[in-house]
């Protein structure tokens, strides 16, 4: 190992007209002559040179192993690039693409990558017959469908069936045909019909004259069907009262109520009205609500089995929370990350997202977030826009969150299920919080600034947390969803103890003021009378005891957390006699994240992507928050509005 002393003389070359170099590997004096061979292992083996290292000048020293690193798996897979030597000169060098990302050309150094372990025999057969192994399929389920329609067309459903069957022949025939043979001929019918018809109306009058068409949808379908039990005309009166109040206290208080865009608000409200309709009113969306919410029960039985072979039949069958809730959470969050493997959940974000984006007019990164918080959660969803954060608006950034808290996730709608919550209720519920969301999000904050994502709806790859295969994929659902029913045992046993101890110390402080008894001065009960005006908002019946107890559901649910207010609707005594339309009501007002401890979760996982927006985040949680909350209770309203059949939607319907 040559050195270099630091004295100045030892800068003096020994060849004239060359300046010594102070590193030693890069010194002239230490430069070996000999003819010009083609370089090999062997190449010129009796030439013994003494080799000069770069010393001091790089972290870790050759003879450094380097530490072990997650990403191992995913960089061995792609030919360890930071390890090759790669001659930019001879290689091309990089360039970048059209998507923006640096592409190394394909002849660098003739180094093949490495096949990716997925890419095995079978699917280079599939790739080869795929159209035949396409007809067999549609083959296979055209005549399961046939079969299923003259065999039980008189004692089972022919909708789902179909609805099944149309989508896998639909999906397998896009393989082959582009689908602009559909788009194209439904582009030219809007061109020439509803965009003719929207031309006729003077611009400045469009706005009102969509506002005007919402308030008659609103009115017609709220008040045309016959009144049933306590869904009378004035309780449904009431409930489109309160979704007025909602609307103008979000103008009022708005940040800048010159540049709301009405068109994002209209359109939201009017899906969130329509969405309640088909659920709510039409037996096929009943149906098809009711068929999605039998397959979340199912799953429920599915966990019991591994239950069962882990204890016993007798504990199975129990249910405790433990027992029935916490299995079904984490085989759901495992069974969910294998569809997210197979890329099932991104094509179920990427049209939702689409519609809402083309639709509400909202950027690209606010359409993703939005469509993806139902089925993902308000963390995950987040994480979906990763390389967008650090850019994104402030408007942006208060819809990201704003969408978190207006729904809940796919992970813990199994465990609400399972508690006997009405699945159609809250499957419902999450979709029609999307569009409510960004309706109000844009009502509250509207877009200031220029986005980053506007025109376009990404969702990027995760290439950092890719599984190797199906098997990987669903091992890191398994961990992750014993991560998450770990997080809610916990949350759970730290915030019920906390508000027993709060309760016990107003009880003990309301006695010797002769608040006691009947009316033992608790925190459920200040939360009561808090929230009783927003109780009889979203349309409550008028009775005093049952404002009282949604309200102090509401409380629960925005101080605590959805859970111990879903634990109290269903176990407490109170409840038990609740109205239909109340408990309905009450359901659709609780199905949401907004709770306090959700604005550690939104900042923690939001600065943690982008830590140099981590005082925006801060800075809008409240407002987010409070946003989320109401976007909840809309959808509360709504229910409230268009309901006829309370009971059908108040208890845990039988599986046929």
């Amino acid at each position: 190992m040559a050195d270099v002393s630091r004295d100045p003389s030892s800068l003096i070359s020994t060849i004239p007209g060359v300046v010594r170099n102070p590193d030693p590997a890069l010194d002239v004096a230490h430069e070996h002559h000999h003819h010009h061979l083609h370089h090999g292992a062997n190449a010129h083996a009796e030439v013994n040179d003494d080799k000069a290292y770069t010393k001091g000048t790089t972290l870790n020293e050759p003879s450094v192993i380097p530490a072990q690193d997650p990403n191992d798996d995913a960089l061995h897979r792609h030919g360890h690039p930071e390890r090759q030597e790669i001659d930019v000169e001879k290689s091309g060098g990089y360039y970048e693409t059209e998507h923006g990302s640096l592409e190394k050309d394909s002849h660098t150094n003739g180094v093949a990558e490495e096949a990716d372990p997925k890419r095995h025999r079978i699917s280079g057969y599939y790739r080869r017959y795929r159209i035949f192994v396409h007809i067999f399929i549609g083959m296979f389920f055209t005549g399961w469908w046939i079969a299923s329609v003259v065999v039980h067309r008189h004692d089972k459903n022919w909708v789902i069936p179909f609805l099944l069957w149309l989508a896998i022949m639909l999906r397998l025939i896009f393989f082959h045909v582009p689908i602009t043979i559909v788009t194209r001929p439904m582009h030219f019918v809007w061109n020439n019909t509803g965009v003719r018809f929207v031309a006729l109306i003077p611009e400045k009058m469009r706005i009102y004259a969509g506002a005007a068409l919402t308030i008659a949808v609103m009115l017609v379908g709220t008040f045309a069907s016959a009144e049933s039990e306590d869904n009378s005309r004035s309780n449904r009166a009431i409930s489109l009262f309160g979704l007025v109040v909602f609307i103008f206290f979000f103008w009022a208080t708005s940040r800048n109520r010159k540049k709301i865009v009405w068109h994002t608000v209209i359109v939201g409200m009017l899906t969130q009205f329509i969405i309640a309709l088909f659920v709510l009113r039409t037996q096929a969306g009943y149906d098809i609500f009711n068929f999605i919410s039998t397959l979340a029960r199912e799953l429920l039985g599915f966990a019991k089995d591994g239950v069962a072979f882990l204890t016993t039949d007798e504990i199975a069958a129990n249910n405790y929370f433990f027992f029935s809730v916490i299995p079904a959470i984490i085989f759901f969050v495992a069974f969910v990350q294998l569809l997210y493997y197979w890329g099932i959940v991104q094509w179920f974000i990427g049209k939702f997202a689409v519609f809402f984006f083309w639709s509400m007019r909202v950027s690209g990164a606010e359409a993703v977030v939005a469509a993806a918080s139902p089925f993902i959660g308000q963390g995950e969803s987040a994480m979906l826009i990763r390389p967008f954060v650090a850019h994104l608006t402030m408007a942006e950034m208060h819809q990201v969150m704003t969408s978190g808290f207006a729904t809940i996730a796919g992970s813990v709608l199994v465990a609400y299920i399972g508690m006997g919550i009405n699945p159609q209720a809250l499957i419902s519920s999450c979709v029609m919080s999307i569009p409510a969301s960004l309706a109000i999000s844009k009502l509250r904050y509207p877009e200031e600034e220029e986005t980053l994502t506007a025109g376009r709806v990404v969702i990027p790859d995760d290439e950092e947390h890719k599984a190797a295969n199906a098997l990987h994929a669903f091992a890191n659902g398994a961990w992750l969803g014993l991560k998450i029913a770990g997080m809610i045992i916990t949350t759970l046993l730290v915030i019920i103890a906390l508000l027993n101890l709060v309760d016990g110390l107003l009880t003990w402080w309301g006695r010797y003021i002769n608040l006691d008894g009947d009316y033992d001065l608790t925190l459920e009960l200040i939360l009561g009378y808090l929230c009783f005006p927003i109780a009889f908002l979203i349309g409550v019946p008028r009775s005093k005891h049952e404002l009282l107890l949604v309200g102090r559901l509401i409380g629960v649910k925005v101080i605590a957390n959805e859970f111990v207010a879903f634990n109290s609707l269903q176990t407490e005594p109170a409840y038990a006699n609740l109205s239909p339309r109340a408990r309905l009501i009450a359901t659709y007002a609780v199905c949401g994240f907004g709770n306090i401890g959700s604005l550690g979760t939104q900042i923690g996982v939001l600065s943690q992507i982008s830590p140099g927006r981590s005082g925006d985040v801060s800075r809008l949680a409240v407002s987010a928050l409070i946003s989320g909350v109401v976007s909840t209770l809309t959808s509360a309203s709504i229910a409230g509005l268009v309901v006829s059949d309370q009971a059908k939607f108040t208890a845990v319907t039988t599986s046929s």
